[in-house]
């Protein structure tokens, strides 16, 4: 197949390409359903399923599965459930299967994995660079790596070591060692006879990287500045000394923000003695930033980790247990605050109709405020100078909503039930819960953070927790005194 014919089915709609490998396998399970029921002699019925099972839709599969980029099929194996996903992986090109691998989530790779050898594992990581090698090492058997590093040469093992060495949200980890230097001391002519010596560049190529002899990094060369200067001119001359810099201990969200505001393509990482160690290029950073926000949506909601939607009952029941427990927890304590209560509930039997109004109002408020603090901590936009600043805004912008929807909610319950009491009694604990729900939507995450975990983890959950009970306890406790 050609490089046009590829990049065709590369730019079309994945979801297509998903539709059509369904509608094959579902017309190779009818036709293998069809076979296996006829009443024939096994041996014809055998000819019979190799004939029609092989010789048409798998084959169509197979033709379909070669011509797709690797995170197409990536994609495809997520959205199919194990017995169909686990025959397109069987009929993917062998050598393509380090790529898929590293583009599939984690849950996926897990099932993938489990069903190769070890000869197969080996072969798929001996395909991807040393830094993808290193994505990959923590799902894979220590026989396998320990032959992968075998099978590399001096150098690529003391990258792998060093890839592995960094945790996962930082800028090592990001690291690619695929990169091209070039000396300040040499012309333009010969930079680009240098270039021409590669078959194709590094992707994501749109600068080389100006080193001494020591390999101390220097400055940057665009490569568009190669191709318009004339040759005599000399790299010293011509490169950007100005350039953003990053370090391999560094926070990978803080590498992101960088790519994001300066609009960066590649960047240089450099060590502490100023020696250039590696680069990481815009494609890593936007799967990172990927990453991280499918993480926060599954941290918020209670998840342990990323959920393999096909995975079975037992192992999706486990993911979710954690944070059910802990809100069976709370939630046992919320109907204890309204088991207090209940002399009042008799005799104000209203109050049971109102109560999840003003608990529901101020947990929606404080998940709002939770929503716009992570995203502030994860631009780095939260100090220790405007923290009280921001807690001031938050807690005028839960009274003035008090004020409004409280309001609003007090006439409702007037219209409703004829007391004025009542009323004013749910504007006041609305206003009171408002404030509750952005007192706690402000410090969960900031606390999360500052104990060095996830600001997002669990954050929906406890404050839900905490807009019930307190909304409860607030509600039926002002009407405990101002209509009982």
């Amino acid at each position: 197949m050609t490089d046009t014919t590829q990049e065709s089915h590369h730019t079309d709609n994945v979801q297509e390409h998903l539709k059509q490998v369904e509608s094959l396998l579902h017309k190779h399970a009818l036709v293998e359903s069809v076979a296996h029921n006829q009443e024939l002699p096994r041996q014809d019925r055998h000819a019979l399923v190799g004939s029609l099972l092989h010789k048409q839709h798998l084959t169509e599969l197979q033709r379909k599965l070669d011509g797709l980029h690797p995170a197409d099929i990536a994609y495809i194996l997520e959205a199919l459930p194990i017995e169909q996903r686990l025959l397109v992986w069987d009929m993917v090109k062998s050598e393509r299967d380090g790529e898929i691998l590293i583009e599939v989530s984690d849950a996926v790779r897990e099932s993938l994995i489990a069903t190769m050898n070890r000869e197969e594992l080996r072969a798929a990581a001996e395909q991807l660079d040393t830094d993808e090698i290193a994505d990959l090492a923590p799902d894979l058997p220590q026989n396998v790596m320990r032959d992968v590093f075998k099978s590399l040469s001096i150098e690529e093992r003391e990258q792998l070591r060093a890839a592995m060495s960094y945790s996962e949200d930082s800028v090592g980890a990001l690291m690619d060692f695929n990169m091209i230097q070039v000396r300040e001391d040499v012309t333009l002519e010969v930079v680009s006879r240098y270039l021409r010596r590669f078959d194709e560049l590094p992707d994501h190529t749109d600068q080389v990287f100006v080193v001494d002899r020591d390999d101390r990094f220097k400055g940057v060369l665009p490569i568009n500045l190669i191709v318009v200067n004339e040759p005599e001119v000399v790299v010293g001359d011509l490169m950007l000394t100005d350039t953003i810099q990053l370090h391999p201990e560094e926070k990978a969200d803080q590498a992101a923000q960088a790519f994001e505001r300066y609009d960066l393509v590649s960047a240089p990482v450099v060590d502490e003695d100023g020696k250039l160690i590696g680069r990481v290029t815009v494609n890593v950073v936007l799967d990172f930033i990927r990453t991280e926000s499918e993480s926060d949506l599954l941290n918020q909601a209670g998840l342990r980790e990323e959920e393999d939607i096909f995975a079975s009952v037992w192992k999706s029941a486990q993911n979710r247990w954690t944070w059910l427990a802990l809100n069976l927890c709370t939630a046992f304590f919320a109907s204890r605050v309204i088991g207090e209560f209940e002399g009042t509930i008799e005799k104000f039997v209203a109050l049971a109709t109102l109560m999840p109004i003003v608990a529901g109002i101020a947990g929606n408020s404080a998940n709002q405020t939770t929503t716009i603090i992570i995203r502030s901590l994860a631009l780095g936009q939260i100090t220790p100078g405007n923290a009280r600043r921001l807690m001031a805004k938050e807690l005028a912008i839960s009274g003035l909503n008090g004020l409004v929807w409280g309001g609003i909610a007090g006439l409702f319950a007037y219209f409703l039930y004829h007391s004025v009491s009542l009323g004013v009694v749910m504007t006041s604990a609305m206003l009171l819960n408002l404030t509750v729900g952005a007192i706690v939507g402000m410090a969960i995450p900031l606390i999360m953070q500052r104990f060095g975990r996830d600001p997002a983890i669990g954050s929906s959950v406890m404050i839900t927790a905490i807009t019930d009970s307190g909304g409860f306890f607030i509600f039926l406790g002002l009407a405990t005194i101002f209509l009982i």
